[in-house]
């Protein structure tokens, strides 16, 4: 008779047999999330409180006791993310950490999809298209559809595709994103339903799926066929999704199906940090967590090591007013540092005289400028700043903009690519093509019906559609792609060769062509480091670069520059000194959000998301007179801090050097700060 001997169950390592120190690394907080072991959990970490640290050694926990780390499954929203976390737990541990999957969830889906997509009718090497090539398939079917000649305003392009968007994460039907954000366009709710129909089956028809369709796909794949779902389900042991108040009802739905067999999933983030509705985001799926999985273990992470005491103080006076939210108190252990300071300028110019002149007297006391940060709620707040601060010789860098890949250059090289992977991509053939001269919408059309049927499609110049205006220039465009299509190149060569054809377009539509040929032989370098252009237009349209030479080429041969940034992308970010500019009502909150309960929380927790980014000063300032579309007009303060006492925010006035006869409300500490 065989016999097999069971093990007694040992349970958790011992402290002293652990290779990670946890006990004096960790909080006692962050150390119950990190040791979480079965079931739900639930991590609402607070601002500056060590939520990727928590994370980071949950991984490095999870690996140490024996788990397989191709068994956990970390959701980020951004793939740097989750490669930085596996890589610092990795510096923990050991390489095993990098073996985690690791992600956001499109990618995480584009890589289930590309497996099973032929279940959904579509072939596993679908394209993927990111939201401006979305945009421009909306626009060319508008167009067919003679939207464009209608005597009443038709929604653009870009419009049409946030209704869209917007109606999927929302889970909402299309009249139902119009009636309530749209609701000028009712009387064209017919066409708008009708263009999103054509819109779909042109996707598949050309075997291409958006940033919507990997979530709504997915969710069809796993809800449709369940050995597929236990398959998956079965795999992921430990499911982790960062920034879980960001997420929208298709990645909730999805986080459920992905952990539906272990049930271990831990949701982390901060329901007091959720600004992203524009996006789709719903923070009400942290909110309701507890709610959608049984015996949900709630972690509060409150021990704030960023800022000091009384910009917490500050803070947590201002997350006081939210009407929906965990009960939740910022902590730090560091010294109560200077009363944040609420500036009053007489105007816009002064409030950006103030803030250069503060930013240059921190610089004089040893302050670095990148350790300053100027916040605001729309990018157009900060234009008149960015005079001052290229009268003053501040160098500056703006965040909040455009990614690399998305620049129009860089999009033009990338469309010769996608021509290259697929024949029949009509988007991408309607940008190539019109660089050309003498060819425009009609052309470039009548072209692509000559290329849908063609048996060599790169030969554009057989093409009965071709005139000799443009002959010479298609004969050219040709030879490129002839050779390239039927060519043996590396990725790197193939992009190098597509640049040096684009050159002289980049030169005829572009002053700066100087900057945006320097992105183009950084995108050469770029492709260095993949080995097919299918791999490299995906991970590209998936996480897009963030920089290009456009914003940061100024700043090569001088200090690091000051920080400009809106609020949404300075999220998750921190600087040692933070002004917030324009803080005034009308702004923050914006004047569309006050008759909404909802929308006018959301623009509390922006102003809390922007005060949290400072760890030793703060100020917020605002101009007493502002000036709109509709003339000038006198404020007043945000009605978040509006009757706040002075030993939480400080009133600051500016006095003009010279002026003695109008004496200030409160004598600053450092007046000559505040000088000409």
């Amino acid at each position: 008779m065989k016999r097999f001997t069971l093990r007694q169950d040992q349970g958790h390592k011992k402290a002293a047999d652990y290779q990670i120190d946890y006990d004096d690394l960790l909080n006692e907080q962050q150390k119950e999330a990190v040791f979480h072991n079965k079931g739900p959990a639930l991590v609402i970490a607070g601002a500056g409180t060590g939520k990727t640290r928590t994370l980071i050694y949950r991984v490095a926990r999870l690996i140490e006791e024996g788990e397989n780390p191709r068994h956990i499954l970390l959701l980020t929203f951004t793939r740097r993310a989750a490669r930085e976390m596996l890589d610092r737990a990795a510096s923990l541990l050991d390489n095993r950490c990098s073996q985690v999957e690791g992600g956001t969830f499109h990618y995480y889906c584009s890589q289930l999809l590309h497996k099973h997509a032929s279940k959904l009718g579509y072939p596993n090497d679908f394209m993927i298209i990111d939201a401006a090539d979305a945009m421009d398939v909306i626009n060319l079917l508008r167009t067919d559809m003679d939207l464009d000649k209608l005597d009443q305003r038709f929604p653009k392009k870009t419009t049409l595709y946030k209704i869209y968007s917007s109606a999927v994460n929302r889970d909402r039907s299309i009249h139902e994103v119009v009636d309530k954000k749209y609701d000028q366009f009712l009387t064209h709710i017919d066409r708008i339903e009708e263009l999103y129909r054509q819109y779909q089956e042109y996707k598949r028809r050309n075997q291409m799926m958006d940033f919507d369709d990997l979530l709504l796909q997915s969710i069809q794949l796993l809800e449709e066929h369940d050995d597929i779902r236990k398959n998956v389900a079965a795999r992921n042991r430990h499911v982790m999704v960062d920034e879980f108040q960001d997420t929208n009802s298709l990645q909730a739905r999805l986080t459920h199906l992905l952990s539906s067999i272990h049930n271990n999933v831990m949701a982390v983030g901060d329901d007091a940090q959720s600004i992203y509705s524009f996006r789709g985001a719903d923070y009400r799926n942290i909110l309701e967590f507890p709610d959608q999985y049984d015996n949900v273990n709630i972690i509060k992470l409150e021990q704030n090591y960023r800022s000091t005491k009384n910009i917490l103080n500050l803070t947590n006076r201002i997350l006081d007013q939210a009407s929906e939210k965990y009960e939740m108190t910022l902590f730090t252990d560091n010294e109560a540092g200077e009363l944040p300071g609420l500036v009053k300028a007489p105007d816009v110019k002064d409030q950006s005289r103030f803030l250069t002149q503060m930013i240059l007297n921190l610089r004089e006391q040893g302050d670095q400028l990148s350790d300053c940060a100027v916040l605001f709620r729309n990018g157009r707040d900060s234009y008149d700043l960015e005079v001052e601060l290229n009268k003053r010789d501040i160098p500056f860098v703006k965040y909040g903009g455009q990614k690399f890949a998305e620049a129009a250059h860089i999009k033009d090289v990338l469309a010769h690519v996608r021509v290259l992977i697929n024949p029949r991509d009509t988007v991408s053939w309607n940008r190539v093509l019109m660089l050309l001269d003498g060819i425009g919408p009609k052309t470039a059309k009548d072209m692509f019906e000559w290329i849908r049927d063609a048996r060599e499609p790169y030969a554009l110049y057989e093409s009965d559609q071709t005139s000799k205006r443009y002959l010479q220039q298609l004969q050219a465009l040709s030879q490129l792609l002839e050779d390239l299509a039927h060519g043996d190149y590396r990725v790197a060569e193939t992009i190098e060769h597509i640049v040096s054809y684009y050159e002289k377009f980049c030169k005829k539509h572009y002053d700066d062509h100087p900057k945006r040929l320097k992105d183009l032989e950084t995108f050469v370098t770029i492709a260095e480091n993949y080995s097919s252009l299918d791999q490299m237009v995906e991970e590209l349209t998936l996480d897009p670069l963030d920089a290009t030479v456009l914003e940061t080429e100024a700043y090569d041969e001088d200090e690091d520059p000051l920080i400009l940034s809106t609020i949404h992308s300075a999220k998750g970010l921190e600087w040692k000194n933070v002004f917030i500019i324009q803080c005034l009502d009308g702004i923050i909150p914006s004047g569309f959000s006050v008759d909404s309960d909802q929308e006018l929380d959301e623009e509390l927790r922006m102003l809390y998301v922007a005060c949290t980014r400072a760890q030793e000063q703060l100020f917020l300032t605002y101009p007493m007179a502002h000036q709109s579309v509709y003339g000038e007009y006198l404020t007043k303060p945000s009605r978040f801090i509006e009757d706040f006492e002075e030993n939480v925010l400080e009133p600051w006035i500016l006095v003009e050097e010279g002026r003695s006869s109008d004496p200030p409300l409160e004598e600053p500490d450092n007046p000559d700060a505040l000088t000409d």
